[in-house]
């Protein structure tokens, strides 16, 4: 197998995750804007890559299987870590419901592939907002230089929160038929 520059791209952002939880944890002044501004270059590299792998049509396999896997470990790390700081019901529940939500979903993908009906649990531009509204939360999250970058933060969290649950009915809504066929 050969790697192209958008799969070394996506390999890449796999290797930024522990980086960016080390940045975390380091007791110094500027560990938070430090692992969030790794945690930006992540996300930049994930629109980049599949960006790059459609426009120079160099998608693999192996892309395909990576691109997934790294944006949801980076993801559900980096809501694991703002649960973790805040230490607070009102973060934990919404930072679990959106991990909770990409098993589920996950789970849902493969098994209709499986089936040959992936095509029904396509990404749907709610899944896309609210990967925006998430990243927009976990960045703040992850900063949080002040009270007024944490309560946007907070409220791009629960909007991310919202649209988590809109998506997550949509795509089991749309896999109904399938699900409960005898």
């Amino acid at each position: 197998m050969q790697l192209n520059i958008p799969t070394w791209l996506t390999l890449f952002r796999v290797v930024m995750i522990p980086f960016f939880v080390l940045a975390f944890y380091l007791p110094f002044k500027w560990a938070p804007l430090c692992c969030a501004l790794i945690f930006v270059l992540a996300a930049v590299t994930d629109w980049f890559d599949g960006f790059l792998a459609r426009r120079w049509k160099q998608t693999t396999r192996f892309g395909a299987f990576l691109d997934p896997v790294a944006d949801k470990v980076m993801v559900a790390m980096a809501l694991v870590l703002v649960a973790e700081h805040f230490h607070s019901w009102w973060i934990t529940l919404p930072a679990a419901t959106m991990i909770a939500r990409e098993i589920i979903i996950s789970a849902l993908r493969e098994w209709m592939a499986e089936i040959g009906k992936r095509s029904s649990v396509a990404v749907s531009w709610i899944g896309k907002v609210k990967t925006t509204a998430q990243m927009l939360a976990l960045v703040a999250l992850l900063w949080r230089p002040d009270d007024i970058v944490s309560g946007i933060g907070i409220a791009a969290l629960y909007i991310a929160a919202v649209l988590t649950f809109w998506s997550m009915f949509q795509y089991l809504y749309a896999a109904r038929h399938d699900l409960f066929e005898h």
